[in-house]
């Protein structure tokens, strides 16, 4: 219970589904993060909203503390990333090693057999059988606005079969007319949208005060043609497709189109240096449909390239080493290395990894003259 409506309601629906409800939330800010966790996801006040939800709902609550894990496993996973030149994705960290990861061994020494969550998702459990347990399906919420499936892809079967979502096949509007008609007091509350530790969503700043100024790698920036553009403070504070903060004196918009953490090195380019059409994955985490996984078994599907990215058809061949490589059949801006890509067949999740750095095939051309530049 992170002390906002939907996990408020979810908990709700799961006793009503006759469920025995236990309500958890977890403590997963740093000492140093508290005084700015007011306002955000398991912060203080979401602690204490929580607490007040579980009074009123008649269920048990807890406050476990997951802080040395949470800074271990997402925060300084937030934190590499960016040194290495990749934008990351903490809210899928956060899911596959800290909700449905870690938490598990203190759900279950409360006696649970799930891990119920207020996730827009939908995740289809198989009927046990003593011979054969069965695979768990996850397909998009209902509410394709408010679908969170995307950030559910690396999740395991056992970490899948063991997980409920209840507000998968339901609406936003209808999880606020429930808490409303509860009375809850969280009924209204504003929905975050920003990453949970990230006051203001100004990560360059929360690594500034995480880091420390000194532990950023300056370098230089150049253009697509090899020019000299620019020295900067760090490559930690760039991203693929960044159009502020870079130096003026073009009369066009200019963006990051690569970054190279072995020299540190930033490209900058105008928007066509954007758009590609190939690139790997690795890391995938294929969920158990018949043939999908086995390299050179291609597939046709629908790729997200990050959380609000519409999906687009693309052409999908597993290969060796838990890698693939996605063809899309029609070119998109800024694939940023260190983001999911995910893989859908409408609904269903097939499965997804991580854009891996390299030179797509798009830009291969545009961009060969850089090849001393760029990383392998």
């Amino acid at each position: 219970m992170s002390g906002g409506v939907d996990s408020s309601v979810a908990g709700y629906l799961l006793r009503e589904q006759g469920y025995e409800v236990i309500g958890v939330t977890m403590k997963v800010w740093p000492q140093d993060c508290i005084s700015r966790a007011e306002d955000k996801c398991c912060g203080p006040q979401a602690v204490a909203d929580a607490r007040v939800v579980a009074h009123s709902l008649g269920i048990p609550h807890y406050v476990v503390d997951e802080a040395d894990q949470f800074e271990r496993l997402v925060i300084d996973y937030f934190s590499s990333e960016y040194r290495a030149g990749r934008t990351p994705n903490p809210c899928v960290m956060c899911n596959e090693k800290i909700k449905f990861g870690n938490l598990w061994s203190k759900a279950a020494a409360l006696g649970c057999d799930y891990i119920g969550t207020g996730h827009y998702a939908i995740i289809e459990h198989p009927v046990a059988r003593v011979d054969e347990p069965g695979f768990a399906v996850l397909r998009k919420g209902v509410d394709l606005r408010k679908d969170q499936s995307y950030f559910l892809f690396s999740l395991r079967q056992p970490q899948l079969r063991r997980a409920l979502t209840p507000l998968g096949k339901m609406s936003k509007p209808q999880i606020r007319n429930i808490a409303r008609s509860l009375g809850l007091k969280v009924a209204d509350k504003i929905d975050s949208q920003e990453i949970c530790f990230v006051p203001g969503n100004d990560y360059k700043a929360f690594l500034r005060s995480h880091l420390g100024e000194t532990e950023f790698h300056r370098g230089e920036i150049y253009d697509v043609n090899g020019n000299f553009i620019a020295e900067h403070a760090g490559i930690e504070l760039f991203t693929i497709g960044q159009r502020k903060g870079l130096p003026g004196g073009s009369p066009r918009p200019r963006y990051v189109v690569d970054l190279d953490p072995e020299t540190n090195r930033v490209i900058i380019g105008d928007a066509d240096d954007l758009v590609c059409d190939e690139f790997e994955i690795d890391h995938v985490n294929w969920h158990p449909v018949a043939g999908i996984g086995n390299p050179g078994f291609r597939l046709e599907a629908t790729v997200k390239i990050r959380y609000n990215h519409p999906g687009t058809p693309a052409s999908v061949t597993p290969l060796e080493n838990n890698r693939a490589r996605i063809r899309l059949h029609e070119p998109q801006r800024a694939v940023t290395p260190g983001q999911a890509a995910v893989i859908y067949d409408g609904d269903l999740v097939l499965g997804g990894g991580w854009i891996c750095r390299g030179e797509p095939a798009r830009r291969t051309e545009a961009l060969g003259h850089l090849s001393a530049f760029l990383p392998a």
